[in-house]
């Protein structure tokens, strides 16, 4: 038995019917490289060869009686793998809207608690005689690097399946499932040293407080922005159990381009990417805001002695993006800026104020708050703490297969909750930057729209690094953060055979 830390349960405590806490991911496969031709029974002894690589996939959940306690995990005595790996199939034509609306359907559905917290669909029928998959796993169980840490155990570096020693296979055990007497003395146990870590942690936030009081009235310190204090728009309010899917795909020497000629960081192009697909978005819905939308930012705080372990360690920090700035270069100036003092106050506040907080939280009553904050649409009643989800994920820059099969695509999909509809994730691999694009599909109906955009975005950067590597090049015109900005177009995204061109391996 293993008992989850209070950060992975919160992620319990936080879904509700129109809240689905799971991550997930859509890749796409080139199954020409499959040595005797693909099949599915292939790719489904594959996952069952790897289960010993994969530790969440065979945990399952056991609660506290009363919720007293954090819930734990369990080596599931009644594991099923056919339950959690299933086949399907597009409709003709199987092209980019198909799969999308597959996979977003897949994540429109939460996950039974009753069995370990994932699937995966293997998805055929795709146009160009692509495959995909569509696997998706609670959050309580992994966060987004540790996610990418779990794809790639679940892969290989060639065509040909690298097995897993037999001793590993037999060292798995089930466990016996606990009786509630057994289960309440272990959470009595671990409850009875909670006084003495919550005088320490209160303690350490008091001081926290205090130091990042003094250090945000210094004059050079610029403060991030407060929770609360995003402008509302169509992207925030309370959100239905259904999602919609979108997705695009850039270059990644294009991003690095613009960032080696304007400066800041990579993850900063990419913000200032979608700063100007969300600018142009609202723009066309005649609701762009005066003042800035604000990007809640997941940061990993994973150390290099807990790389390979499973569950959360993240922070988050909350970042302007500047979409009340036109000219896209000094957009991306002010981002990063912000992203420095957002980075310099998360470290004021420290990796562990998050996860030392979230241990004494009350099962009971953090569900039940959620359901209550959900059902009652409290989201429509306050501004929003944030406007949009961004995230960035690095990957692998090397070639990837599964049972044969070479991975070409791999778009991420991040959850949404009230007060945030839109949740914009990127996974970067072989040369490429993969945007995964999940939405409210009662919020944002027109995500595909967004993808395009953030194409859009970074067409009107690279010009803008043109302009600044060129010396010769006349200065551009001032601009005023009410005036429009320029809209550059690009070719709407192409079939998964198509798309995948930059990830070639070089």
């Amino acid at each position: 038995m293993q008992r989850l830390t209070g950060l992975d349960a919160t992620f319990l405590y936080l879904e509700t019917r129109q809240n689905h806490m799971h991550v997930a991911s859509t890749c796409v496969f080139d199954p020409s490289s499959v040595p005797g031709g693909y099949s599915f029974d292939r790719v489904r002894d594959l996952v069952e060869d790897r289960l010993p690589l994969l530790p969440p996939f065979r945990r399952r959940l056991v609660e506290i009686p009363f919720q007293i306690h954090h819930p734990l995990w369990i080596e599931d005595p009644d594991f099923d793998l056919d339950y959690h790996v299933r086949r399907a199939a597009l409709p003709a034509p199987g092209g980019d809207k198909e799969l999308a609306e597959f996979a977003a359907e897949v994540h429109s559905r939460p996950l039974d608690r009753n069995r370990p917290l994932w699937e995966m669909y293997v998805v055929e029928g795709l146009e160009n005689g692509m495959i995909a998959t569509v696997t998706k796993t609670h959050h309580a169980a992994i966060d987004g690097v540790s996610g990418a840490e779990l794809t790639v155990n679940l892969l290989d570096l060639q065509p040909e399946p690298t097995p897993v020693p037999e001793e590993l296979h037999a060292a798995w055990k089930p466990d016996r499932e606990p009786t509630d007497v057994e289960l309440f003395l272990f959470a009595m146990n671990s409850l009875a040293r909670q006084p003495m870590k919550a005088a320490k942690a209160a303690r350490k936030t008091v001081e926290m407080m205090w130091g990042l009081r003094r250090r945000n009235r210094r004059p050079e310190v610029n403060p991030p922005p407060a929770p609360f204090s995003a402008p509302r728009t169509s992207l925030n309010g309370a959100i239905t159990p259904h999602r919609r899917f979108g997705y695009t795909q850039v270059s990644l020497d294009d991003v690095k381009q613009v960032k080696n000629a304007l400066g800041g960081t990579v993850n900063d192009v990419v913000l200032a990417m979608c700063s100007g697909a969300l600018r142009q978005y609202l723009a066309d819905n005649g609701e762009r805001p005066d003042k800035s939308l604000i990007a809640m930012v997941p940061v990993s705080v994973r150390t290099e002695d807990q790389k390979g372990t499973m569950g959360n360690r993240v922070s988050s920090m909350l970042v302007s993006l500047a979409t009340d700035v036109a000219d896209p270069a000094e957009r991306l100036h002010t981002i990063s800026a912000g992203t420095v003092h957002a980075k310099d106050q998360e470290k004021a506040i420290g990796a562990e104020f998050l996860t030392d907080w979230t241990e004494f939280a009350a099962p009971a009553v953090a569900a039940r708050a959620a359901r209550l904050y959900s059902s009652m649409r409290l989201a429509d009643r306050h501004n929003p703490f944030f406007n949009v989800t961004i995230s960035n994920v690095p990957g692998p820059n090397f070639p990837l297969y599964s049972a044969g099969a070479r991975m070409v695509a791999m778009y991420p999909m991040g959850p949404v909750a009230d007060g945030g509809g839109l949740n914009i994730t990127v996974m970067s691999y072989m040369g490429s930057m993969f945007f995964g694009l999940v939405a409210c599909r009662e919020t944002v109906p027109n995500v595909w729209t967004i993808a395009d955009y953030l194409n859009d975005s970074l067409e009107e950067l690279k010009k803008a690094a043109d302009r600044a590597s060129s010396p010769k090049a006349a200065a551009p015109k001032a601009s005023s953060a009410k005036a429009g900005a320029p809209k550059a177009t690009s070719p709407k995204p192409t079939s998964p055979k198509a798309r995948p061109k930059a990830a070639k391996p070089t």
